[in-house]
This record gives C-alpha cells, structure tokens and sequence, in this order.
C-alpha cells in the first residue's frame, strides 16, 4: 500500500502580509517570487491589470514547479467617478508619494481590487476570481496624512493605506465581504477554491 503525498502549495509572492494571510489556513506551503514585470498596460482598468497580473505571477512560478499548486494575486486602489476608474493606485513605495495618494483620497471611497489566480501547469485553464473592497475616507488634513505615514509606514500598501493596522483611524466605514481582502489576499473565496483542488481544509 502507497501512502499519497500531499499536494504541493506555492504562494507566487513575496509579500510578507500575504505570507501570514495564508499561514492562516494551516496548508503546508512556500513563498516563491514570480519576478513579473507589474508595469501596467495602455489604458488598462484595475480589474483587467489585477487578473492579468495575478494569472502572470501564478504562471510564472507553476511553469518551474509544473507539479505545485500555485496561488498568484494582485491588488490595486483605485478612485472612480461616474464608474470609471480615474486612477490606479500601486504601491507608493515612498513617503512623499504615500502622502499625495492619500490626499487625493479625502474624503471620496477608493475601491480596492484584488485579483487572485489558482493555477497548476498542468492544468488546461486556472481558477481566478476578483473581489471589491470600498473604504470610505474621512476629510483628511496633510498633517493627519503626515502623522500617519511616520507613524505607520504603510509604503508597500497599495493607495498607502493598512486597515489591519492604524489605517483604520484613516476612514469612516469599509464595505467588504471578506476582511482579509483588503490585506491582500481574500481567504473565504480562496479557501473555496483550495478545497476544489483536493486541498483539506476544517
């Protein structure tokens, strides 16, 4: 008799606040970085840039582990008016440009999309799904915005804004279904998809 051996689990990132989403599940996995170009295209919407590069990060990593499972995802902020999206927000990756994101941010609600992508190589097509999160800001000061960034830190977030920390002072309501979205890796829907691919969760 053979025993089976468990599937492999890849998370294509390497980003530390993913990282503890996932260990959250208690699934064995590794973190391997997907080294995807995340420049985004000619006039590209949030939801089109975040699939792409979620499916990209995944891909990139499953064509070297063919027999891994391997979860990519991508989350942007992004100010819509009318619908449309009005400006993608990345990651500000420095102070400066962390306070200027948030000003534009006073006062209006920033949708943030995440995109995640379940793949393995073999497989003929992934699994993906995108959720919304909207924040909703309070009228901010730059002295509030100032205060916030020195104190928080919050450069490779994207819009620069960390709910699970003193983000939360930033806002006055957050519309979401799952709270782990707006940290960067929504787990009720992934948790779903896990299970699909034979995964044992409680």
């Amino acid at each position: 008799m053979f025993l089976k051996s468990p599937q492999s689990l890849i998370l294509a990132s390497t980003s530390a606040h993913r990282r503890a989403l996932l260990a959250r599940v208690q699934i064995p996995f590794e973190c391997v970085a997907p080294g995807v170009d995340e420049t985004p295209h000619p006039d590209e919407d949030a939801v089109a840039l975040t699939t792409r590069l979620a499916r990209a990060k995944a891909c990139a990593v499953a064509v070297q582990r063919p027999g891994a499972w391997v979860i990519g995802s991508d989350q942007v902020a992004v100010l819509r008016d009318a619908g449309r999206d009005t400006r993608i927000m990345g990651k500000p990756g420095s102070a400066a440009h962390c306070i200027e994101q948030l000003l534009a941010c006073s006062g209006r609600t920033l949708a943030f999309v995440t995109a995640v992508t379940l793949t393995r190589h073999a497989d003929a097509s992934p699994a993906e799904f995108v959720d919304t999160t909207r924040v909703t800001f309070r009228a901010l000061d730059r002295a509030t915005i100032e205060r916030y960034v020195e104190r928080e830190s919050p450069l490779d977030c994207a819009g620069g804004f960390k709910s699970e920390g003193l983000g939360i002072t930033l806002c006055d309501a957050i519309d979401s279904a799952d709270p782990t979205a707006l940290i960067g890796l929504p787990l009720i829907r992934l948790c779903a998809l896990l299970r699909g691919a034979g995964f044992q969760l409680p």
